[in-house]
């Protein structure tokens, strides 16, 4: 186990042992235990713990077609999951859209204000006016009584019963390859974009840059497979797999870009 940790940035610590504690308690109660939604980079910390328990299997799950948000569910290698055992409820947002258009900030904004936590609500989708997100079925009936605007727009949640009507998704990874010189933040979006190291580093000084959905002010910081930025007025990009070194001892990385809609 020390040898999956030390791959690892001290501050993902808590969450490991917060896996490492579900992974025990299946071993020792022979029971299934399903994590709240996660991000791609929870979802790698996971899968690389579970590898070193031989008896236990996982399964993702996210309801939306490719989602990217998803809750795990741990269980003994003998059982089979069913999707009843992940919990989650795919909710839509109804409202006047003759007079106003929504859009994914809002409706995140509004989730959060209700002292919902980010991991108990996985995808938003948002599409010509059409507003489906994805919770947990345990705090499903508090937003539907409580979400009851966004902004000064009124609103009203419900449950989609129709998989043929869940949103599919509309954005589009274009993967590629790379080399860098490091996994430096600065260095690798300057690489990304085309980009000059002191453009990319006043980007993350300027508070513009996320990783995994917190925002980085520091260049220096070391990315990992499996990360995701985001960067204001730029795009997002998933580092999809660290492939090794060149001859030249350049890193070669696989990536996928979502380009901003023009």
């Amino acid at each position: 186990m020390e040898n999956v940790l030390q791959h690892f940035r001290k501050e993902e610590q808590p969450f490991i042992e917060q896996v490492v504690s579900l992974m025990r308690e299946v071993e020792d109660r022979y029971a299934p235990k399903l994590t709240d939604f996660l991000d791609p980079r929870q979802q790698f910390i996971v899968d690389s713990i579970r590898k070193q328990y031989v008896d236990i299997d996982s399964s993702l799950n996210g309801v939306l077609e490719d989602p990217e948000r998803k809750r795990v569910l741990l269980y003994p290698s003998y059982y089979v999951p069913s999707d009843e055992d992940f919990s989650m409820i795919v909710a839509e947002v109804n409202y006047p859209r003759k007079f106003v258009t929504l859009q994914h900030r809002d409706v995140l904004g509004s989730i959060m204000s209700l002292g919902i936590d980010r991991s108990k609500f996985g995808d938003i989708r948002v599409e010509d006016g059409n507003v489906q997100f994805v919770i947990a079925q345990e705090v499903f009936e508090y937003v539907r009584t409580n979400f009851t605007a966004i902004g000064k727009v009124k609103v009203q949640v419900e449950k989609v019963e129709d998989p043929a009507t869940f949103m599919k998704q509309s954005e589009e990874w274009i993967s590629e390859t790379l080399t860098v010189s490091s996994l430096r933040l600065d260095t690798v979006i300057a690489a990304i974009f085309n980009i000059s190291r002191q453009k990319s580093s006043s980007l993350i000084q300027g508070g513009k840059v996320k990783v995994n959905w917190s925002e980085k002010d520091q260049i220096s910081v070391e990315l990992q497979e499996s990360d995701l930025l985001s960067i204001r007025g730029l795009g997002r990009v998933k580092l999809v797999m660290i492939e090794g070194r060149t001859k030249k001892d350049k890193i070669r990385l696989q990536i996928g870009r979502l380009d901003q809609k023009s």
